[in-house]
C-alpha cells in the first residue's frame, strides 16, 4: 500500500463522518493531516512513489501524548502487529497549530496494507493513556526543547518563559552542532519534562543538572568547561561507565542516526576530554568495546583502530538505522533496616521510606509536612492497592516455605486432573489432594518489579498468573482444514464429548459432566475417560482470559491466543461441535520450537492446561510478542517490600540461597548478577534491580541476637530515637520533661535500647489520654522490661523510696508485706512489698527528676 492509496482510505473515512479532515483541501503533498472524532490528530506522509521508494508503505505520524498522557504503543504493537518509533521527523505541516505533531511529540508508524491502517487508526481514536512520571528524560523531548530555544532565541525565550532566571552556574552542551554553544539546564530540563518549573543543580534526583546527567547530557559552566560531577557527594549521579556510555550514546550514535548515518566513530580522547575525565583513556575504551554498551545502544561490536587504551584509540560502529529509545541507568537497590526502641515511628517511616522510594523526592518532599501526614498515608495505599508495596512482619514461625515458595496442598479438580494427565510431575496425588508449588510474598513481588513496563502497563506483557491450555484442532498434514479454519475464523473446536450440549451451568462441576456422560453415553466410563476428561477442560477449566497454544505435533506449535468466548454447542458443525471463540495473537505457518517456553513433549490429549510451574514465560513472550518484550523495561518503576519485625524471623532459614542475591551488584542486569534454580518449581531466579527491601527491628526485642550476620552485612542500618522535642504540653503536663526523664532512668537502670519512644504520647489531646497511656502502654512496659522487678519500675517513675514501710507514690502505691506465721525468725530477710497501680496519678514527683 503507498501513501495515495493510505489518503485515498482516509478521505473515504472522511466522508462517513469517522474523522476529520484538518489540512485544507488544495495541500495534495507531504503531510495530510486528520483528526480522530476524540479530537486526536494524525498525520499521512504523501510521497512520490516513483522516486522515493515509498510504493510498499505508507508512514503515519501520530500524537505521541493526546491531551498530555501519553499512549500505550507496546499495545498497538501487540494487538495489530505494526512497530511503532519515537524518532522525530520535522514538516512544515507538523507545525500546524493545536496538532502536536511536531518533533518531540510525535510517535510513527510504517503501515504496509489498508486494512492494518483502519485498524490502526481505529486503535489510536480509542486507546486507553497512562499517566507520565516527569523523573526521567528522553532524549528526543530535550532536543526539542532545544529546538525550541534555537527558534525564540535568548531574548525571545525568556519573554516566553519568565519563569526562568537566567542561568549563573549549570549549563547544558548540546548532543550536535547547534544555534548556541550551551543551553540554560533548568528551562531546557522543564520543558522536555513537561513542568512549569524545576529546580536546579543536581543535588536531588528529579533536578535539571541530575535529570540531564542522567540521560547523557554534559553539563558545564558559563564558558563550556564541564562541571565536576560530585557523584561521591550525590549517588543518584550515574558514574564511571555507566555515564561512559550514556554519553557515547547521547553526544553520538543518537545524532548519527538522527542525520540517516550508516556508521559513526567515536574517538576515545575526545569523548574522555568531553565529559571531563582525568586520564582514564582505558576505561572510556573499555566501556566502548564492552558488550554492555553494544546492548545500550543496539550496535554491534566496532571495528578498533590506533593503539589500544589510547587518546587516539577509535571505535567504529554500524548503524541499522532503527530508532532506538535509551534506556535509563536504574536506581541503585536499596536495602534498609530502620532500628530502634518501640514508639520511635519506625513503621510510619518505613510507609514514607516507601513512597518516596516509588515516587522520588521531588513527589513526595511535600508530603513529608506535618500536616500533610494523612495525604502520606493516602499515597502509600494508593501504591499498595498497585501492586508496588507490599507489607509483611515476621515471626517466629515464618519460613521459606512462606517467604519465597513452597508446597500447598490441593482439591480443585482442574489441579488433579493436570496432575494425571502427567504423571511426571514431582509433586505426586495423594488421599484426594494434591501438592501444588506455590509463589510467596517475596518471589510474587520480585516477578512484578521485574515484569514492570515503566508507565506502559497494561501492554507488551502477558499475565503470567493465568493458565495456558494445550490445544490441537487436527492431525497435522491430514486434517488441515479445521487447523485453518480454527485460525480464520479465531475458535478452538474439541472433538471429543459427543453430540451433548454441555452450555448448561450445571456442567460447571466436573462430577455433574461425569454423571451425563454415564447416563447418556457410557455407564461404565471412568472419570479418565476423555470424553469426561477433555469436555472439562474445554468446557470447564478454561475461562475467558485464559491462553491456549495450538500444538503442531508433540515440539512445534504454530498458534498462541486468548480466550474471549463462552463455551458454545454448534449442532450444524460438520465436525468437533464444542467451540469457544479465542483471539489469536500470535500465529506462523511455520511454528516455533516447544522448548522455547515448554521442557516437557506436548502430549496426544486434545486438550488439557499445561503444568505452570513448568512455562518459560520469558521464552514464551520472546516467540509471541517479539525478542525484546521480556528484557527489564529501562523505565521499570520502583518497587518496596517492607518488612516489619524483620530480626523476630530465622533470617537463614526464611532467605535461604536468596540472601546473596540482595546484594545490589549481585540483582539483575548488574554486572555481577545472579540467578538461582528455586527448589520447589524449579524455576530460574533472580532479584531484579528496581526491588528495595525496607525492614524495622525493635531493639528491645529480646530476639535481637537472633540477627543474622549474613543480613547486616547486605543492610545499611539507620537508628531511630525518641525525639522528646516533638512533645509539647497537654493538660499541664511537659510531655517533652516526661518522657526525657523517663528514658534517661531507662538508660540508666537498663540500656539506651530500651527506651520509650515519643509516638506513645504524641496522639494525646488531653490529662486523660496522658494517664491512660502510662496506665495502660509504659507501666506495663517497664514492668516487662525490668522482669517484674518493681522497685526498678518505681525508680523510672520518681516512686523508689529507701525506707522499708508503706509508700505512697505518683503512679505506684507500696505496701509492706507481713512475714507469714512461723517464717517471722528470718528477721534478717529483705522486706517484701505489694505494688498497686494508683487510680489517680500525679506527675509532679517524676517531673522533678
Amino acid at each position: 500500500m503507498n501513501s495515495e492509496q493510505a489518503l485515498k482510505l482516509m478521505e473515504s473515512l472522511a466522508a462517513e463522518g469517522k474523522i476529520v479532515r484538518v489540512s485544507s483541501a488544495d495541500r495534495t503533498t507531504k503531510a495530510i493531516i486528520f483528526r480522530t472524532l476524540a479530537g486526536r490528530h494524525f498525520a499521512i506522509e504523501v510521497n512520490d512513489v516513483k522516486s522515493r521508494g515509498y510504493a510498499e508503505q505508507t508512514k503515519i505520524v501520530f500524537e505521541a501524548a493526546p491531551s498530555g498522557s501519553v499512549l500505550n504503543w507496546q499495545n498497538a504493537e501487540s494487538i495489530i502487529g505494526v512497530t511503532t518509533s519515537d524518532r522525530q521527523f520535522k514538516n512544515s505541516a507538523y507545525t500546524l497549530k493545536g496538532a502536536n505533531l511536531e518533533p518531540g511529540k510525535q510517535m510513527s508508524a510504517f503501515v504496509a496494507d489498508e486494512a492494518t491502517l483502519a485498524q490502526l487508526i481505529e486503535w489510536y481514536s480509542s486507546a486507553e493513556s497512562s499517566r507520565q512520571n516527569v523523573r526521567e528524560l528522553r532524549r528526543a523531548a530535550v532536543e526539542a526543547a532545544m529546538d525550541l530555544y534555537d527558534k525564540l532565541g535568548a531574548e525571545g525565550f525568556a519573554n516566553e518563559y519568565p519563569q526562568f532566571q537566567e542561568s549563573r552556574q549549570y549549563w547544558v552542551r548540546p548532543s550536535r552542532p547547534r544555534a548556541f554553544p550551551r543551553y540554560p539546564s533548568k528551562p531546557i530540563a522543564a520543558i522536555a519534562a513537561g513542568v512549569h518549573s524545576l529546580g536546579g543543580g543536581w543535588s536531588k534526583r528529579e533536578t535539571a543538572g541530575s535529570l540531564l546527567h542522567n540521560t547523557g547530557y554534559i553539563i558545564v559552566d558559563a564558558d563550556g568547561a564541564p562541571e565536576p560531577v560530585p557523584s561521591d557527594q550525590y549517588p543518584h549521579l550515574i558514574n564511571g561507565a555507566e555515564r561512559i556510555r550514556a554519553c557515547a550514546l547521547t553526544n553520538y550514535i543518537a545524532p548519527a542516526r538522527d542525520r540517516g548515518d550508516a556508521e559513526v566513530t567515536i574517538i576515545a580522547g575526545k569523548l574522555h576530554d568531553e565529559i571531563g575525565m582525568a586520564r582514564a583513556w582505558a576505561n572510556v575504551c573499555q566501556a566502548l568495546r564492552g558488550s554492555k554498551f553494544q546492548e545500550y545502544a543496539a550496535v554491534a561490536a566496532p571495528r578498533q583502530s590506533g593503539p589500544d587504551a589510547s587518546t587516539t584509540t577509535a571505535f567504529t560502529y554500524h548503524l541499522d538505522q532503527r530508532a532506538t529509545n535509551m534506556p535509563q541507568p536504574s536506581q541503585s537497590a536499596t536495602n534498609q533496616i530502620l532500628y530502634g526502641p518501640p514508639g520511635t515511628g519506625k513503621t510510619f517511616e518505613t510507609a514514607a521510606e516507601a513512597v518516596r522510594l516509588c515516587l522520588g523526592l521531588a513527589d513526595t518532599d511535600p508530603l513529608f509536612a506535618e500536616d500533610r501526614r494523612s495525604d502520606l498515608m493516602t499515597e502509600y495505599r494508593r501504591l499498595a492497592d498497585a501492586g508496588r508495596i507490599e507489607f509483611i512482619t515476621f515471626h517466629q514461625s515464618y519460613s521459606y516455605e512462606d517467604f519465597v515458595e513452597g508446597l500447598r496442598p490441593t482439591t480443585d479438580t482442574a489441579d488433579m486432573l493436570m496432575e494425571q494427565q502427567d504423571p511426571a510431575s514431582p509433586a505426586p496425588a495423594s488421599a484426594g489432594f494434591r501438592l501444588r508449588s506455590e509463589d510467596g510474598i517475596f518471589k510474587r513481588i520480585c516477578e512484578r518489579a521485574r515484569l514492570d513496563r515503566g508507565d506502559n502497563q497494561g501492554g507488551g506483557r502477558l499475565e503470567r498468573q493465568r493458565p495456558v491450555f494445550k490445544i490441537a484442532l487436527g492431525r497435522r498434514g491430514i486434517e488441515e482444514d479445521r487447523i485453518a479454519q480454527g485460525l480464520n475464523d479465531n475458535l478452538i473446536h474439541l472433538g471429543w464429548g459427543g453430540d451433548i450440549d454441555w452450555s448448561d451451568e450445571r456442567f460447571d462441576s466436573f462430577e455433574e459432566i461425569r454423571r451425563e456422560w454415564n447416563e447418556k453415553k457410557d455407564a461404565e466410563a471412568s472419570g479418565k475417560d476423555p470424553n469426561i476428561e477433555m469436555t472439562y477442560s474445554f468446557r470447564s477449566s478454561m475461562q475467558l482470559g485464559d491462553y491456549v497454544v495450538l500444538s503442531d505435533g508433540r515440539d512445534t506449535f504454530r498458534a498462541f491466543g486468548r480466550v474471549v468466548g463462552e463455551y458454545y454447542y454448534d449442532a450444524a458443525a460438520p465436525y468437533h461441535p464444542h467451540r469457544r471463540k479465542v483471539a489469536w495473537i500470535w500465529r506462523s505457518p511455520e511454528g516455533a520450537d516447544r522448548d522455547v517456553f515448554y521442557a516437557s513433549y506436548f502430549r496426544r490429549h486434545s486438550v488439557y492446561q499445561l503444568r505452570p510451574a513448568t512455562i518459560d514465560w520469558d521464552g514464551l513472550e520472546s516467540v509471541v510478542l517479539g525478542a525484546d518484550t521480556s528484557r527489564p523495561a529501562s523505565d521499570a518503576r520502583p518497587h518496596v517490600l517492607v518488612i516489619d519485625e524483620i530480626n523476630r524471623a530465622n533470617i537463614s532459614k526464611v532467605f535461604g540461597e536468596l540472601i546473596t542475591l540482595l546484594e545490589p551488584d549481585k540483582r539483575l542486569g548488574a554486572l555481577n548478577a545472579l540467578k538461582v534454580r528455586l527448589p520447589y518449581s524449579g524455576a530460574i531466579f533472580g532479584v531484579p534491580a528496581n526491588l528495595h527491601i525496607v525492614g524495622t527491628m525493635n531493639t528491645a526485642d529480646r530476639s535481637i541476637a537472633l540477627l543474622d550476620t549474613a543480613l547486616r552485612r547486605r543492610f545499611e542500618f539507620r537508628e531511630l530515637m525518641p525525639r522528646a522535642e516533638l512533645l509539647g504540653t497537654v493538660g499541664g503536663i511537659d510531655l517533652a520533661a516526661l518522657l526525657s526523664t523517663i528514658n534517661a532512668r531507662i538508660e540508666y537502670l537498663f540500656d539506651r535500647e530500651h527506651q520509650i519512644g515519643h509516638a506513645y504520647f504524641i496522639g494525646c489531646a488531653s490529662r486523660e489520654d496522658v494517664e491512660n497511656v502510662m496506665r495502660h502502654k509504659v507501666i506495663p512496659l517497664l514492668a516487662e522490661y525490668f522482669y517484674e522487678d518493681w522497685g526498678k519500675v518505681a525508680a523510672v517513675l520518681g516512686d523508689a523510696d529507701e525506707s522499708e514501710g508503706d509508700h505512697h507514690g505518683g503512679f505506684l502505691d507500696r505496701r509492706k508485706l507481713a512475714a507469714p506465721r512461723g517464717m517471722g525468725s528470718e528477721g534478717d530477710a529483705s522486706a517484701r512489698f505489694r505494688w498497686t497501680v494508683r487510680d489517680e496519678f500525679v506527675f509532679s514527683g517524676l517531673l522533678r527528676g
